[in-house]
């Protein structure tokens, strides 16, 4: 009897149906040019250079009236079912999906204000994530002083930084686990990444470290630092 293969593909899914009001511009924090193009397709280019990635989804609002104009000619899937929240936009995805991809399916979910994703951070998580059954994240290991503070800005305490991470992204979990656990989520207020919906099912997810490039853009002040890198590839 010829043993049946692994055909699990790995396919990428970015909610992009946020306006990015802190960025206290016009249009779509997503959409703002960084680097001679805007900010989403810089995600997208990094999933389509990627020779692992099989394909990529973006859910965008109904009303998007941006999105045809960032896409790239082929590999990119438009899913027009956004929600008010990012889990929502996910969850609603991943429904939208059905019947598209199979349970064991590898679904990375990328930010779309993260411009500096590569195929090679892409290519890392996979690897080390491999077929760990909660799935991973890219992170960064915490190398500051962390304070806590109270009313005003005050330091009241040191706290220790020993296995402390910051989330990145992409988050890689099969489809069946990703759909059933932002399914179940108790408190959809509690849940401020993908990882943490894994978690509440009790399971943990692999941290792997990324990069500093792969920074989220939230600030006006953050796109300078975001071009400096995509300028700047030895800084990799």
């Amino acid at each position: 009897m010829t043993e049946q293969l692994n055909t699990a593909r790995h396919v990428a899914l970015i909610p992009a149906a946020g306006v990015g009001a802190r960025m206290e511009a016009n249009i779509p924090k997503q959409y703002l040019p960084i680097a001679g193009k805007p900010m989403l397709r810089h995600a997208l280019d990094a999933f389509l250079a990627s020779p692992l990635v099989s394909h990529t989804y973006v859910v965008v609002s109904a009303d998007d009236g941006w999105i045809d104009s960032v896409l790239p000619g082929h590999g990119v899937t438009v899913l027009r079912c956004g929600g008010a929240t990012r889990m929502e936009s996910i969850l609603n995805g991943l429904h939208a999906l059905e019947g598209v991809l199979q349970g064991q399916d590898q679904v990375l979910v990328h930010d779309a204000a993260r411009p500096g994703l590569t195929p090679s951070l892409i290519a890392r998580l996979i690897a080390e994530v491999g077929d760990h059954p909660a799935g991973g994240l890219l992170a960064l290991p915490v190398v500051d002083t962390v304070k806590r503070a109270e009313q005003d800005n005050m330091s009241v305490t040191t706290v220790s930084r020993d296995n402390l991470w910051l989330a990145q992204t992409p988050q890689m979990f099969s489809y069946a686990l990703l759909r059933h656990a932002l399914s179940e989520v108790p408190d959809p207020h509690a849940i401020t990444d993908d990882a943490s919906a894994i978690e509440a099912l009790g399971l943990a997810p692999k941290l792997v470290e990324g990069h500093p490039r792969n920074l989220k853009v939230t600030l006006p002040r953050d796109i300078a630092t975001a071009e400096l890198y995509l300028q700047h590839p030895e800084l990799n």
